[in-house]
């Protein structure tokens, strides 16, 4: 019996996975510029190196992330423009978080033009807990409006100002839900789109020094 995949294994094996993957040179990934068949590349590669030694759950189009025991989805992107897509399930994702953490893995591409094959160079290897997955200006603002004796019409102003993908009903249950249950400060930048559009340029920078963003390697 292979043992479970736990997130600190997952981590620990994460960084080791980085260091080779840094040294690899692949011929299938020459003249590639496509971000999303690398993605889909390194995604692939890592879950079979993952599979190798341990048991977990794949991901399918139901759970829609790629560990769903752990309750973590992977992420590749270039250190060029770190930023990814992601299902949309609900407005809601923008103030209280995504819902699930995030292993982010950022590289930049090289090509061996004499050899014909590609490298990627793993510049970041970064854990962001499901706490720290909101938007980082909406979270800010409402807890600016919070800390300011806001109540629940300056919410729904400022969330109607935000162009939040919600009616004013809606806006209105969110508000009330705020003032119960506040959300973390998040350090996403999430652009509304039919599907989320994450940028990963804070967490990089905040990688390390704020709880619930860990810079793995």
């Amino acid at each position: 019996m292979k043992p479970a995949l736990t997130i600190d294994i997952l981590l620990e094996e994460a960084v080791k996975f980085s260091e080779i993957e840094s040294i690899y040179d692949e011929p299938l990934l020459f003249g590639t510029t496509d971000g999303k068949a690398v993605g889909t590349y390194l995604e692939q590669k890592f879950r079979n190196y993952l599979a190798l030694s341990y048991e977990y759950v794949l991901g399918n189009s139901a759970s829609g992330i790629d560990f769903p025991g752990l309750n973590v989805d992977m992420k590749v992107t270039s250190i060029r423009q770190p930023q990814s897509s992601c299902p949309f399930k609900s407005a809601r994702q923008k103030i209280f978080g995504l819902g699930y953490g995030l292993l982010i893995f950022v590289y930049e591409k090289t090509d061996d033009h004499q050899n014909r094959t590609g490298r990627l160079d793993m510049q970041h290897t970064i854990f962001v807990d499901k706490s720290r997955t909101a938007d980082y200006q909406m979270t800010r603002g409402i807890l600016s409006i919070l800390a300011n004796d806001g109540n629940a019409d300056d919410l729904v102003a400022f969330i109607m100002d935000r162009n939040l993908p919600v009616d004013e009903i809606e806006a209105h249950n969110i508000a009330e839900e705020i003032l119960i249950n506040p959300p973390e400060q998040g350090y996403l930048t999430i652009s509304n789109a039919l599907q989320w559009r994450l940028q990963y340029s804070r967490i990089l920078q905040k990688a390390g020094d704020v709880s619930g963003i860990t810079k793995v390697r």
